[in-house]
């Protein structure tokens, strides 16, 4: 089995594991769990432009595969799953950089 056929396996199941919902909400929840992580794993500030880049590469390496596996994009589906998963990572960085007295400790 490829990689390519592997990585498609792993998503459809991720996304079955969201019920009854589009795959924009496993965006979602990868967006901001992959930012967090790489937070985390970088021992960088949410603030900091890093995770964010993380999160942006990831999703763009995601849809690579998409047309990798699919010869194709569709761009309004591949716009929106864009949008989904970086939309909280990127209002939730511009949140704490606009913001410094969220994270500042009492």
């Amino acid at each position: 089995m490829t990689f390519l056929l592997r990585y498609k396996h792993i998503i459809s199941w991720i996304v079955e594991q969201c019920p009854q919902t589009p795959d924009k909400f496993a965006h979602t929840y990868a967006g901001i769990g992959f930012w967090l992580l790489a937070a985390l794993v970088l021992r960088r500030p949410l603030a900091s432009a890093v995770p964010l880049v993380v999160v942006i590469a990831l999703e763009l390496a995601n849809e690579y595969v998409d047309w990798l596996n699919y010869d194709h994009w569709t761009l309004s589906d591949t716009f929106a799953d864009m949008a989904a998963t970086w939309f909280w990572p990127v209002v939730l960085n511009v949140a704490l950089r606009s913001a410094p007295w969220l994270t500042r400790r009492r």
